[in-house]
């Protein structure tokens, strides 16, 4: 079970799962922007008039039929399973109270993707804050210690590398990075998942790819002087 407010809802088998074997069952293609490809699902309409008339069982079947591809998305938030799951339930509950303000002009797995797009960034500017409150603990007596010169496993997984690097950006350049080449979207679409301007997307995305580009550089430049990058 797990609670959205005051009604408990039975969790699917494999709810929020996000480990790889989860992940490899569930494309990321699935949640694609194009409404003019995809209607309104009338299951989706059924199940949300039910909700809204207090019946918590409808939006079970809602959670089971998105859950993988919810959890496929936020995958792109983190690469930690646990954490994934934590974004993915507070993604359905965020849901679950503003499903009054669904109003079908797209389909549903759009409308649920700008809630998890903005629940992934807001973990990003979370995660931002905790490192900047632990560098500023730390920073007393960080320097002092020994460098370390050894370097982190590569992983075989590139996106977990690819993880790492975005890691190093503020958390606005790395969600329009990650929307542009990781979801493929265009600034349009951009500025529609995550209710942004176009313009503000455009300049957003430019700055964006400068600042990878640095960071890139200094990467490169601390693999060849064996000193400590950005990242």
């Amino acid at each position: 079970m797990y609670s959205v407010g005051q009604i408990a809802v039975r969790a699917p088998q494999g709810w929020g799962r996000c480990d790889k074997t989860a992940r490899a069952e569930t494309s990321v293609e699935s949640l694609d922007t194009n409404s003019e490809v995809r209607p309104v699902d009338g299951e989706d309409l059924r199940d949300i008039a039910a909700v809204l008339a207090g019946d918590a069982d409808s939006y079970e079947r809602i959670v089971r039929r998105y859950q993988g591809v919810l959890a496929a998305y936020m995958w792109r938030f983190t690469r930690n399973p646990s954490v994934c799951e934590e974004l993915v339930h507070e993604a359905f509950v965020q849901a679950y109270f503003s499903l009054h303000t669904f109003r079908a002009s797209a389909p549903f797995l759009h409308w649920l993707r700008k809630i998890a797009t903005r629940v992934g960034y807001h973990h990003w500017k979370r995660e931002a804050r905790e490192r900047a409150h632990r560098r500023i603990q730390a920073e007393e007596y960080a320097y002092s210690l020994p460098m370390s010169r050894g370097v982190r496993a590569e992983s075989d997984d590139k996106g977990d590398e690819l993880h790492r690097i975005l890691d190093g950006l503020s958390p606005r350049d790395r969600l329009v990075l990650t929307l542009l080449y990781l979801e493929e979207l265009d600034t349009r679409q951009i500025a529609e998942v995550t209710g942004w301007s176009h313009s503000l997307v455009r300049v957003q995305a430019f700055r964006a790819r400068n600042r990878l580009k640095k960071l890139l550089e200094s990467r490169e430049r601390s693999k060849r002087d064996g000193t400590p990058g950005l990242i």
